[in-house]
């Protein structure tokens, strides 16, 4: 993907193209602190959705008529600009899915289920969503391989070297993060993908927490599968894209039958299509594909190094802040270098008081954050740990945000403690 402008954001202009941001919390406004949930929408990918239903609403690659072949074009377009973004080489390698689960899912249930054998071994880290485990789970289950846990260290880090004592001739798969939801730790992907090349084993990353922060290319982390969503860089919920090589996804069955994903159909048999169809089953979601391509064009213009410049003074400028508040203790990256490569995620805990009722008080003062296990209850009990409270940021956040989640915070320990 090409990268913004280098400038300071304008904040003011920023804030004013997201609605969503002028909700009223009781008697006070929305401090949204919680996009590593879900993001805000900007106006433009709101048009887009609304552009789609009330303009031309067709279904895609189906019609000789001019609406099915406008959809089809817009549809398309939307392809080819998130292979731009992500730096794939083909158009081929961009398959649409409904977010990032399903992403995964695809790859467990049809390359896995194609590639992995009784007695391989699938290596997944500690660190990830559900999302990114409970599949590989079902497929060592079904296919009687196992399942091998790549731990993470005392502070939550993942290091090479535990990677590198788990790996064995029988590694087919390793699973793992970009980035942590729960504790914003951002992994070295080219890194590690030289370790599992040794091993000729297959590299599936979920991209979720990172794609909407830093410069994401495929092609230079050398992955072969790459999982996000839409509506976690600012665009649609129900939409979310699989990249994959294409050797990789020439090499996966098709997951689910239907339409569009089949060239010729007799009663006994079949003859699947091309790549990408072949892996995008049924009707896709068209108007989340336009608005996903609508978001991206608002994170390219607003720039995407600007945006990480503005959250990484957030980030640094709220960790000071909170971890001088008494009986506050944050959760995740400690090292310098760590923080300076580390996702917009503040996850902390205050002594005495559960995390839901932390999550409570704030929703009192017009705070949205995330209370929980994150989906990521290996992580957290590896850390002693049943819940945390996540505060993450993105464009549209202030100084005067993370004020009031600071003045929060001491509220309920003064309540409840």
């Amino acid at each position: 993907m090409t990268t913004g402008p280098a400038q300071p954001l304008d904040l003011d202009a920023v804030r004013a193209q997201f609605p969503g941001l002028r909700a009223e919390t009781g008697e006070r406004p929305l401090a949204y602190l919680d996009s590593a949930s879900t993001a805000q929408k900007p106006r433009r990918v709101i048009e887009a959705l609304h552009g789609v239903y009330a303009g031309t609403c067709a279904n895609v690659h189906r019609g000789v008529h001019r609406a099915s072949e406008r959809a089809t074009a817009a549809f398309e377009a939307a392809r080819e600009r998130v292979r731009g973004f992500i730096g794939a080489s083909a158009r081929e390698e961009v398959i649409f899915t409904s977010g990032t689960t399903a992403a995964l899912n695809l790859v467990a249930a049809a390359y896995g289920d194609a590639h992995v054998r009784a007695g391989d071994e699938v290596v997944v880290s500690e660190m990830e969503h559900h999302s990114n485990l409970v599949p590989w789970q079902l497929l060592c289950a079904r296919r009687g391989a196992r399942l091998v846990r790549w731990a993470v260290e005392e502070d939550g880090r993942l290091e090479l070297a535990g990677l590198e004592r788990v790996l064995s001739p029988r590694t087919r798969v390793v699973a793992v993060t970009h980035a942590s939801n729960s504790l914003g730790f951002t992994n070295d992907i080219a890194a590690i993908s030289r370790l599992v090349r040794q091993r000729d084993a297959a590299l599936v990353v979920d991209g979720a927490q990172a794609v909407a922060h830093a410069v994401v290319d495929v092609q230079a982390l050398d992955c072969d599968f790459y999982a996000f969503s839409g509506h976690k860089l600012y665009g649609p919920t129900g939409v979310g894209v699989l990249y994959g090589k294409r050797e990789r996804l020439a090499a996966t069955p098709p997951w689910q039958g239907g339409g569009e994903m089949i060239l010729d159909v007799e009663f006994s048999r079949a003859t699947y299509n091309a790549l990408p169809y072949k892996l995008e089953a049924g009707t896709p979601n068209i108007a989340g594909a336009v608005g996903l391509a609508a978001a991206i064009d608002w994170v390219e213009e607003t720039g995407i190094d600007a945006i990480a410049a503005h959250e990484r003074a957030l980030l640094i400028h709220a960790r000071e802040r909170l971890e001088a508040l008494p009986g506050v203790r944050l959760v995740g990256p400690a090292r310098p270098a760590e923080r300076g490569r580390a996702a917009p995620i503040l996850s902390l805990v205050v002594d005495g008081v559960h995390p839901h009722d932390v999550g409570t008080v704030l929703d009192h003062e017009g705070v949205a954050v995330r209370t929980g296990h994150h989906c990521t209850q290996p992580l957290l009990r590896a850390l002693g740990l049943d819940a945390t409270v996540r505060a993450s940021l993105a464009a549209y956040n202030t100084r005067e945000e993370l004020e009031r989640l600071a003045a929060g915070l001491t509220r309920a320990r003064e309540l409840f403690t």
